[in-house]
């Protein structure tokens, strides 16, 4: 899942059509973002839901998730777990992938309906975590996000997450204004993880 980050909402759509270009199908739009419902939008007019999945991500409460859905988001990212934002988003069916980093807080997270687990900082947790967090929890669905790379994506996958959350090291060239750079990065990451899934499953 490519997470976008911007200083303007322009240059964050051009973020997402350069994500989009290089097959990403998973896109979260953070809040962060100035204008994000706004941009989320438009994104999602342009993109069929087929095509990719449009999020918005750094979503703290239950009023911004419902703005969020409203403006077409498919999915709802929160650094940590919001028990309202969990009802509000498994009231109107739409997934909801909060932050976790102890075993504790992903337990609480599945218990409030949560889709997907974010786990959060990655760069901190490592992917030791994931592989830990398993062994008691192997029905958790765990996506690391902070610090993946495309050096370290196969481990994150071969550790047990069903996900890869990618934000500045997927995106870093949006600063220099090179959006060919993020496209064939994003292809790499792909090819990683399905060559990574495929040695898991063998």
């Amino acid at each position: 899942m490519a997470i976008v980050r911007s200083y303007d909402s322009i240059h964050a759509s051009r973020i997402v059509e350069a994500c989009a270009e290089g097959g990403a199908t998973a896109i979260e739009v953070t809040f962060t973002v100035p204008r994000a419902p706004a941009v989320i939008e438009d994104l999602a007019k342009r993109y069929p839901a087929k095509q990719i999945a449009l999020g918005a991500g750094t979503v703290l409460d239950p009023e911004t998730a419902r703005i969020a859905i409203l403006a077409g988001a498919q999915f709802v990212v929160s650094p940590s777990l919001n028990t309202e934002t969990a009802r509000l988003c498994n009231r109107y069916q739409i997934p909801y992938l909060p932050g976790a980093g102890t075993i504790r807080e992903i337990v609480e997270a599945m218990e409030s309906g949560a889709d997907i687990i974010k786990i959060f900082p990655g760069e901190t947790l490592g992917p030791a975590f994931v592989k830990a967090a398993r062994a008691p929890l192997p029905q958790a669905s765990l996506m690391p996000t902070g610090g993946v790379s495309i050096d370290n994506a196969a481990e994150w996958i071969e550790a047990g997450s069903v996900a890869l959350g990618v934000g500045g090291n997927l995106t870093a060239g949006a600063k220099t204004g090179d959006f060919k750079s993020i496209t064939d990065l994003a292809r790499r990451f792909i090819a990683a993880i399905a060559e990574a899934r495929s040695k898991s499953i063998r």
